[in-house]
């Protein structure tokens, strides 16, 4: 075997390794861009389903106390004369691309949520925002049900110091978690000072 024909065989190796090399360097490099572009759109899910929760809220309280027939009613509210708007405009669902979502109606008629028709496994499974918690261990993004659900609204928790101009009821009128006990409040007198 000459020199020339052992050389030629190397620099076949070589260009061998090195086109499975680029390949499996791009084959990763799919893998990493498809990932970031699903985070990227279940982000823009999060915020598109939590727009439509808020803007159901706005609905509900602002007049009589009714949820909208349809999304279109969240672009102009037709129970006002004028022009209400909830939402600048109506939003596509990221996962599947199309302006169709799942309704959540409500028993007595109504939208009281959405929710993205993609079954596909989302990425995100924890670390949800307060509002998205019910999101945790999904299985599928239909799962993902951004509700509004006037019953179940948090009473805002007292902080130390409330702002200039506020009251707080007084803590025997606030109330406790379901079974649970609220402590006595004990009567104090005026504070006297240490040395």
């Amino acid at each position: 075997m000459s020199v020339n024909s052992r050389e030629a065989g190397f620099t076949y190796l070589t260009v061998l390794f090195a086109v499975a090399f680029i390949g499996l360097g791009l084959a990763l490099a799919g893998q990493v861009w498809q990932t970031t572009l699903a985070r990227d759109r279940e982000i823009e899910l999060l915020y598109a389903g939590n727009q439509y929760r808020r803007a159901i809220e706005r609905y509900y309280v602002s007049g009589p106390r009714q949820f909208p027939g349809t999304l279109e009613d969240l672009l102009k509210d037709p129970r006002k004369p004028g022009t209400e708007r909830y939402l600048r405009k109506l939003y596509f669902d990221p996962m599947t691309g199309k302006s169709e979502w799942g309704l959540v109606k409500a028993p007595e008629g109504g939208i009281i949520g959405v929710y993205s028709l993609s079954e596909g496994p989302p990425i995100k499974i924890a670390g949800f925002a307060f509002a998205n918690k019910e999101f945790e261990g999904a299985t599928k993004y239909s799962d993902w049900k951004f509700l509004y659900n006037p019953a179940a609204q948090q009473v805002p928790i007292p902080q130390q110091g409330a702002a200039p101009g506020t009251q707080q009821a007084p803590l025997s009128q606030q109330p406790t978690a379901p079974g649970t006990q609220q402590a006595p409040i004990l009567q104090q007198g005026p504070m006297q000072g240490t040395k």
